[in-house]
Formats: structure tokens, C-alpha cells, sequence
């Protein structure tokens, strides 16, 4: 009967000892995950750092060649809130992902839509705004043009630029057009203007304000954006901290109606033409 119970006794005391191995195991590689985060290298560091890229009025330099728009407030005041300084980093779009795998940056804050194919290299915050493809249109080459129906012909020519949903959703509602695909917006833009392709697809407000500001040329064949796309940041996979912080911060300032009243400013008004002309 002795014998019996102390073979039990050794029993338990070793399912006890290896509990407890595994559960300090385990409190271990957590911290190690939570020293090793980016959010604690930033704070380190003392700076944020942020890859973009140049597209209005996400991010544009103003006449002094300062940086300014929505995704710039955005990530001032995310630098600020962090008690850091915050330093932008522009990547041209096509090589933005890669950029961010390699660590040029921390975080992309640059109007980026939330897609299944791009969670599979990096992980996305909660959305902190959405934003919606439309179209605008050359004049003379696209004239009568009034739906996309109207642009679904291979003998239409669609401006995007490369890297963007602006592509998947070309190929989705003109899938006839044929596709050319530039580096920049500003690129796109030009080559309709010159008449040469008859329509740009592109995130608005963008669409909309190159037929205000060119109206002479261009025009707008619907009246509304026709895709919804949620806009987050982007991070590397395997740092939970860091996704929980940024998370955190977008919920805060969506509930004081920060980010509402930076998104009006920036996408409903032109006050801010003048700092960029």
C-alpha cells in the first residue's frame, strides 16, 4: 500500500513540476514577443517611422515641400500620441509591401485597402477610413459614355496606377477595356488629359477633382464611387503588440470623431488647395 502511494505521490509531483515548467515556458516567450515588437522598438528608437506614397490628398507635398493631407495628420498625430517623433518615408506604391517586409519602415499609413490577397503578407489594423473606386472621362474620346457598361469595349483604353485595387476593380467592371497601367497617378492623369485613353479609374476623391479642376476636358460618367474598400494599416506578421496598440489608437480617435473631421477636411473641402499651388 506504501509502495503504491508514493509511486502516486512521484506521479503528481511531476504532472505538478512540468505544469509549472510550461506555464513559465510559455510567460517567457510572450515577453520575449513583447520585447522584440516594433511598437517597443519605436518607443526606443524615439521615432515612427511611415511608409507612403505621393497621391492627393492622402499625401502631397505643400509649396514648401512639406508633406501634408489625410494619411500625414493620421500619422502626426498617431507619432504624438506615442510621445515619438514621426518620419515619413516615400516608396513608390508597386514596392510599398516589399519595403515593409524588409523593415525600410515601420508601418504603412498610406490608404492602403484591406484585400484577402494582401493579408497574406502583412497583417492589417482595424479600418481607420474607407474609400471607393470611380471614374473620370476624356470628353471627346468618351463622349455619350455614361455607365461602365459604356467603357466595356476593347476598343477603350483605362488609365490605373500599377499596385492598386484600382486594377482588380477595372478588371472586374470594364474586364473588355484594355488595361495601362502607370508608376504614378500624376502619369495617368496626364495621358487622359492628352486624350490619349479614354477614362482613369482611381480612388476618390481623386476622379472627382481632376473633372472640377479640368473641366473643359474631362467629366465624371457617374455621379458615385461603384466599390467600397476598407483602409488600414499595415504591418509585419507576427507582432501581435504592435497590432493591438495601432488598434487601439484607431478606436480611440474614430470615437472622439477625429478621424471624421480630418476625413471631411481633407476629401469633402479644397481649402487646402492653395497650400499646394
Amino acid at each position: 500500500m506504501k509502495s503504491h502511494l508514493s509511486r502516486l505521490y512521484i506521479t503528481l509531483f511531476s504532472l505538478l513540476f512540468f505544469s509549472l515548467a510550461t506555464l513559465s515556458y510559455g510567460a517567457n516567450i510572450q515577453q520575449d514577443i513583447a520585447k522584440n515588437s516594433t511598437i517597443e522598438k519605436i518607443k526606443k528608437r524615439g521615432v515612427l517611422r511611415v511608409g507612403m506614397d505621393v497621391f492627393q490628398p492622402w499625401a502631397m507635398r505643400d509649396k514648401n515641400g512639406k508633406f501634408i493631407g489625410f494619411e500625414i495628420d493620421v500619422a502626426t498625430r498617431l507619432a504624438r500620441d506615442m510621445g515619438v517623433k514621426v518620419q515619413f518615408v516615400p516608396t513608390a506604391w508597386s514596392g510599398i509591401i516589399p519595403a515593409l517586409l524588409t523593415g525600410k519602415f515601420d508601418v504603412i499609413i498610406g490608404g492602403m485597402s484591406i484585400t484577402p490577397k494582401r493579408a497574406l503578407s502583412v497583417n492589417f489594423s482595424i479600418p481607420y477610413d474607407y474609400t471607393g473606386m470611380s471614374i473620370v472621362a476624356n470628353k471627346a474620346k468618351a463622349a455619350g459614355f455614361n455607365s461602365l457598361e459604356s467603357f466595356n469595349s476593347p476598343d477603350v483604353q483605362i488609365a490605373v496606377k500599377l499596385g492598386t485595387t484600382a486594377v482588380a476593380a477595372a478588371r472586374k467592371f470594364v474586364p473588355k477595356a484594355k488595361l495601362r497601367m502607370f508608376d504614378t497617378e500624376p502619369q495617368a492623369y496626364q495621358e487622359l488629359r492628352n486624350g490619349n485613353v479614354h477614362a482613369v479609374i482611381g480612388s476618390a476623391p481623386k476622379p472627382a477633382q481632376e473633372a472640377a479642376d479640368y473641366s473643359d476636358t474631362l467629366f465624371l460618367p457617374l455621379d458615385t464611387t461603384f466599390t467600397r474598400e476598407p483602409i488600414g494599416f499595415a504591418v509585419r506578421k507576427g507582432d501581435p503588440d504592435t497590432l493591438a496598440y495601432f488598434n487601439s489608437w484607431i478606436t480611440v480617435v474614430d470615437m472622439e470623431g477625429w478621424l471624421q473631421e480630418r476625413h471631411d477636411y481633407w476629401f469633402m473641402t479644397k481649402d487646402w488647395a492653395n497650400l499646394i499651388k
